[in-house]
């Protein structure tokens, strides 16, 4: 059964509302202590490669780009301490958290708080990194646009004294 391209949307649109009011709440409706592994809506997914990141990344594709979308989208879960390596992206990045904490960071700027609901914007050809905080791990969806800019260019890890400051 092929889905149509509006469903898709749907889906996902669905997922990223019903995941706001979900997500982070134990059974009582108060925040949970637990893990943004298991508040997550998505599956864990494949460990990213030591050459990318410090600690332990992992990466489940949703969207995978075409030429028709020429969008990619997909989740990954930062476990407690892990982080990116700076990179940049042709086109740009869209970030949202959907559970746990973190942060981000554009080159020359402050290192910034991300906490479930915030977003993200890394602009094109701007170098940047983001991961989780030291005792917390984090969710984000990542959204590529205009792929046929291509998708990433990584660069050098991010010094653990950059990450704590």
């Amino acid at each position: 059964m092929k889905i149509s391209k509006k469903s898709q949307y749907a889906c996902i649109a669905l997922l990223l509302f019903a995941s706001h009011f979900t997500l982070g709440q134990d059974t009582k409706g108060s925040t949970a202590e637990a893990s943004a592994e298991s508040d997550g809506i998505f599956p864990k997914g494949q460990k990213g490669s030591e050459n990318f990141f410090t600690g332990n990344a992992y990466n489940y594709g949703l969207v995978q780009s075409d030429t028709s979308l020429t969008t990619m989208i997909g989740n990954v879960y930062f476990e407690p301490g892990a982080r990116s390596n700076w990179h940049t992206h042709p086109a740009g990045q869209i970030l949202i958290i959907t559970a746990g904490e973190g942060y981000h960071q554009i080159e020359g700027e402050p290192k910034q708080l991300l906490k479930k609901g915030s977003v993200a914007i890394c602009p094109p050809n701007v170098r940047h990194w983001h991961g989780a905080s030291p005792d917390q791990g984090m969710q984000q969806l990542y959204i590529l646009p205009n792929t046929e800019k291509g998708i990433v260019q990584w660069m050098e890890a991010v010094a653990d004294q950059q990450y704590k400051d």
